[in-house]
């Protein structure tokens, strides 16, 4: 008798034809949470411990290409009783969140994948920054899950109607959620959308309160979170790892590390997407290839000029837009160095190089 449903764990029909087309005889699982390349998966009898294969660990061209939090993957057994699982594949992705590693290297470092919704978690006190916000909003777009902000501490807000004004001019088409977890406001608008077979991710800075809001939806006090501190307002539980977590009214979630800079990797579609008032106002200047540094009949200038935009948003429009593009170029010249890569041949007693 099966332990889980994996339907109500989010398992989709493409997913399970996916499954069944490439790896007969093979046992489905989803990865709980992965540390130091050694996971837990939940499989229908229960939560398993897995690694991957070597064949895996040989293909792989860089850490996102190893399974995450949030993967379907194919595995050769779905219980763990004669040693751990191993995984074969990983299924299609239909969502994914990703930053660029933090640091001088390019790598591609993924958050969380296969999400319904993107919960993007910023308090109404100390960690209060739309720029920041900006940022969260076109990695969500980029990730194809639907963005969500959430708005977290109101009890600590002394000027929420304000607030809620600003964040409403950067989170354009985006629901905005006010919640707080002393005084329990919005905590059932946030549990409509974790529903069964439905998977949501809470992604934001350290001490927003993403474990805090966690505990309520469980019932239940797992990750312990102590008093908040008056200096800065925050909780002095921190997610080290990323885990999903099985509601029991139905659904999953995600919870995320706090993440102190969000690099981005190339998300030009995303960025358009959260600055879709911007990008609509470029089509009307006077000029095709308007700069919107002096040219008579910007309207991108004459929009910040009457306050319809903010000149530092759209400064931020301008910042992430340069990042995604310098990004696009590293991939696009990463990608052509791979192409040129020669395949060693073993052809008699000589050894020869075919470029592919």
């Amino acid at each position: 008798m099966s332990k889980f449903n994996l339907k109500e764990l989010g398992l989709k029909d493409n997913t399970i034809k996916e499954f069944e087309s490439l790896y007969e005889g093979m046992y489905l699982g989803r990865v709980v949470c992965e540390q130091k390349n050694y996971y837990k998966v939940i499989t229908e009898k229960g939560v398993i411990s897995a690694k991957v294969s070597g064949k895996i660990m040989y293909n792989a061209c860089s850490i996102a290409s190893y399974p995450a939090v949030g993967d379907w993957v194919a595995m050769d057994r779905d219980e763990d009783a004669q040693g751990e699982a191993i995984i074969h594949g990983t299924l299609e992705r239909y969502s994914k969140f990703s930053r660029k590693t933090v640091g001088p290297k390019d790598d591609e470092q993924i958050i969380a994948v296969n999400i319904d919704t993107v919960f993007i978690t910023m308090s109404l006190n100390n960690n209060f920054n739309l720029r920041r916000l900006e940022r969260y909003i076109s990695t969500a777009w980029e990730s194809e899950a639907e963005p969500v902000v959430l708005l977290t501490k109101a009890d600590l807000c002394e000027d929420l109607e304000e607030k809620l004004l600003e964040v409403s001019k950067v989170a354009i088409g985006v629901d905005i959620l006010v919640v707080s977890s002393l005084t329990n406001e919005g905590i059932d608008k946030v549990k409509e959308y974790i529903t069964n077979g439905k998977t949501v991710a809470f992604i934001g800075s350290s001490g927003v309160g993403k474990s805090t809001l966690i505990n309520k939806f469980l019932g239940y006090e797992k990750m312990k979170v102590s008093e908040i501190r008056e200096s800065d307002g925050k909780g002095r539980h921190t997610t080290t790892y990323r885990e999903l977590i099985v509601i029991p009214q139905g659904g999953v979630v995600i919870d995320t590390p706090g993440m102190r800079e969000l690099p981005i990797m190339d998300i030009e579609d995303g960025i358009e997407s959260a600055f879709r008032d911007i990008e609509e106002l470029t089509i009307q200047c006077k000029f095709g290839n308007c700069t919107h540094d002096g040219e008579p009949g910007c309207a991108v200038k004459e929009a910040i000029s009457k306050g319809v935009i903010s000149e530092e948003r759209y400064k931020s429009y301008i910042k992430l837009k340069k990042e995604a593009e310098f990004m696009a170029k590293k991939e696009k010249t990463k990608k052509l160095k791979e192409s040129k890569k020669g395949r060693i041949k073993k052809s008699g007693k000589k050894d020869f190089v075919e470029i592919i």
